[in-house]
């Protein structure tokens, strides 16, 4: 069974969200990755942060392209196999088991999954998407967990009051899971979590949209 909150979610979320999500699918809302990143060209995606006695220590993600009208730099994700397109002024990186994306300031971050199911003990996505909500809520009390299957099949589970991290300048913070099944194995999928402060979650759904909505997953 599903999240209880799940035929309300986002019930106590700004408006401009949930006018976002059109007949339940996630939608830019009008915004662009103009509204989301700095035009520097995609430099900020080849240039990492300097280590003592000089080189750098980030392992940079593959760029694929260039998008100067959208002001958006596509990038591949080779160890869990998935391209995305992203706003120009931000940084991206992976460790081999996930991608890795964020402003500079690393105010708003955004994390790639590949998800085996059955390794994570779960039947599918949505028991998936249930699970690790119910666990999130279990260990922080205060964080409030909603979630909606939407119409492409994927699941979308919200986290709103989630406590900052140790980088973080201010708090709370919104976090935002979509859960995306393979539609030729169901047993697998891949995991989008978008984070950012709370007083900027308004536009949060907007840029996963953005963000999804161009992801090549192979």
């Amino acid at each position: 069974m599903f999240l209880s909150g799940s035929a309300a979610l986002l019930a106590a979320f700004c408006a401009a969200p949930l006018r976002a999500q059109t007949a339940g699918r996630l939608d830019p809302g009008g915004l662009t990755f103009r509204d989301f990143g700095v035009p520097d060209n995609g430099a900020s995606y080849t240039r990492g942060e300097q280590s003592i006695g000089g080189g750098t220590t980030q392992k940079f993600t593959r760029v694929l392209g260039i998008d100067r009208p959208s002001q958006a730099v596509r990038l591949r994700f080779d160890s869990i196999k998935v391209e995305l397109l992203l706003p120009m002024g931000w940084q991206a990186t992976e460790d081999g088991e996930r991608g890795v994306a964020y402003t500079i300031d690393k105010r708003i971050r955004l994390i790639v999954w590949r998800v085996d199911f059955a390794f994570e003990g779960v039947r599918d996505a949505e028991h998936y998407a249930a699970t690790k909500a119910g666990s999130m809520k279990a260990r922080r009390p205060g964080v409030q967990a909603q979630a909606r299957k939407l119409p492409d099949r994927s699941f979308l589970v919200v986290y709103e009051n989630v406590p900052k991290g140790p980088s973080d300048s201010t708090g709370p913070r919104t976090v935002f899971d979509l859960i995306v099944p393979d539609p030729r194995n169901p047993k697998v999928g891949v995991l989008v979590t978008l984070g950012m402060p709370a007083n900027e979650a308004g536009r949060g759904l907007q840029l996963l949209a953005l963000i999804t909505q161009n992801m090549r997953i192979e």
